[in-house]
C-alpha cells in the first residue's frame, strides 16, 4: 500500500505549481459543482432544489463565471455534496466528458473517457442519463403497496446497448452540427471513435455502478478503499478469453491491445472493433452502511499514477482539513468536494499523468 507523507505531497506539489506556468501544462480549466437536470427535475423534490440555476466554471485568476444554459444544456445547481474537475492536462485535445444528474430520488455521476476524437464521450455526456430516466421509468415494478424495485443490470446494459447504436448510426455528431449550422467541416467517421464510461447513481441506501472500459469506481469506507469497478484492459484473462473467442488477438504495441489498436476492450461506440470490442457494462450494486464516506469517480489519466488507497487518502484528509488548497489558482468558492477532486488532478499531473484527468468526488455522508 502506498505510503502517505504530507510534507513530501506538499513539496511534490509546489514544485509543480512553480513550473507548471512554463510547461503551458495542467492549467485547470473547469471546476464545477454541477447537475444536468432531467424533464421537470425543478419540479421535484431533491437536495439540488434549493440550488441556483447557474454553472461556476473555476478560472485561473479565481473568478467565477456564471453562464445560463438553455433548453436542453447543462443546468449547473451549487451543491455541497459533490463536485468535479475535468482538465486536458498533457494532451492537445480534450476527449474527457463528465455528466452530473438528477431524476426521481437518484443522483448520477458518470465520466466518459473517448479516444479517437470527443464525438462519442460528448455524446454519451448529453444521452446517457437521459436513457437511463426513461429506462428506470419504464422498468420499475409496481407492487400492491405502491413501491417498487429496479432490476439496475438490466435496465443499464439496456442504455449502454442504445447509447451505443445511438452513436453508429450513419452519419457522424460533426455532420449532424453542420447540417444544423449549414457547414461543411470534414469530420471523422464515428465508427472509428469511442468512449470508456464509468456511471454511478446513489440513491438511498444504495450506489449502482456499471462500468465499460478502463475508467473506474472507487469507494472511500471506513478508512480504507473499495473497488466498484474492474478496469476492462485487453490483457484481463478473462476478457482477452472474450476477445479471442470472439476471432480477435489480443498484440502488445505499446501495452496491451485490442488488434494491436485500443487499450481497452469494452467501450461505446468503436464500431470498426466490433465484435472483439462491446460495450456491455458490468454492474455491481452496493449496498450503503454508515461506514461509507465518499466516491471518487475518475479516468484512467487519475489511475495510471494514483492508486485506490492514496486517492481516498487525499480525500479524506482533505475533507478533514489536514491538506490545505493552497496550490491551485482557480477555486475560490468552491465546494470541499470539488477541492478534494481538483488536489486529484494536480497531484496525477504532477506525478506525469499523460493523459485528460477527470475526477468526481461525491460525498455519500450527504445524501440521505
Amino acid at each position: 500500500m502506498e505510503s502517505f507523507n504530507p510534507k513530501a505531497i506538499e513539496s511534490h506539489m509546489e514544485d509543480f505549481c512553480t513550473s507548471k506556468r512554463k510547461r503551458g501544462i495542467g492549467e485547470i480549466n473547469s471546476c464545477e459543482v454541477s447537475a444536468i437536470p432531467s424533464k421537470d427535475s425543478s419540479q421535484r423534490d431533491s437536495p439540488l432544489s434549493e440550488s441556483s440555476d447557474r454553472r461556476l466554471i473555476g478560472k485561473t485568476d479565481g473568478e467565477l463565471e456564471e453562464n445560463e444554459d438553455g433548453e436542453g444544456g447543462i443546468r449547473s445547481l451549487k451543491c455541497v455534496s459533490h463536485g468535479w474537475i475535468s482538465v486536458i492536462g498533457r494532451r492537445r485535445k480534450m476527449e474527457d466528458a463528465v455528466a452530473v444528474a438528477e431524476f426521481d430520488s437518484y443522483q448520477f455521476f458518470a465520466v466518459y473517457d473517448g479516444h479517437g476524437g470527443s464525438g462519442v464521450a460528448n455524446a454519451c455526456r448529453n444521452r446517457l442519463h437521459r436513457l437511463l430516466e426513461e429506462e428506470v421509468e419504464g422498468k420499475v415494478h409496481r407492487s400492491c403497496g405502491g413501491g417498487g424495485t429496479v432490476e439496475w443490470e438490466k435496465v443499464l446494459k439496456t442504455c449502454f446497448r442504445k447509447m451505443d447504436e445511438e452513436v453508429g448510426g450513419g452519419r457522424t455528431i460533426e455532420e449532424e452540427e453542420d447540417m444544423e449550422e449549414g457547414g461543411g467541416d470534414k469530420a471523422v467517421a464515428l465508427n472509428t471513435v469511442g468512449s470508456t464510461a464509468v456511471v454511478v447513481i446513489v440513491g438511498k441506501g444504495v450506489v449502482v455502478v456499471a462500468n465499460c472500459g478502463d475508467s473506474r469506481a472507487v469507494l472511500c469506507r471506513d478508512g480504507g478503499s473499495v473497488p466498484l469497478s474492474r478496469d476492462h484492459k485487453p490483457d484481463r484473462p478473462d476478457e482477452r478469453e472474450r476477445v479471442e473467442a470472439a476471432g480477435g488477438r489480443i498484440i502488445n504495441w505499446n501495452g496491451s491491445r485490442v488488434l494491436g489498436v485500443l487499450a481497452t476492450s469494452r467501450s461505446i461506440g468503436d464500431h470498426y472493433l466490433k465484435p472483439y470490442v462491446i460495450s456491455e457494462p458490468e454492474v455491481i450494486v452496493w449496498e450503503r452502511t454508515n461506514s461509507d464516506q465518499f466516491l471518487v469517480i475518475a479516468s484512467d489519466g487519475l489511475w495510471d499514477v494514483v492508486s485506490n488507497e492514496f486517492a481516498c487518502e487525499i480525500v479524506r484528509r482533505r475533507f478533514n482539513g489536514q491538506i490545505s488548497r493552497r496550490f491551485s489558482d482557480g477555486l475560490s468558492g468552491s465546494s470541499t468536494a470539488a477541492e478534494a477532486a481538483a488536489l486529484l488532478a494536480e497531484l496525477a499531473i504532477a506525478r506525469g499523468s499523460k493523459d485528460n484527468i477527470s475526477v468526481v468526488v461525491v460525498d455519500l455522508r450527504s445524501f440521505p
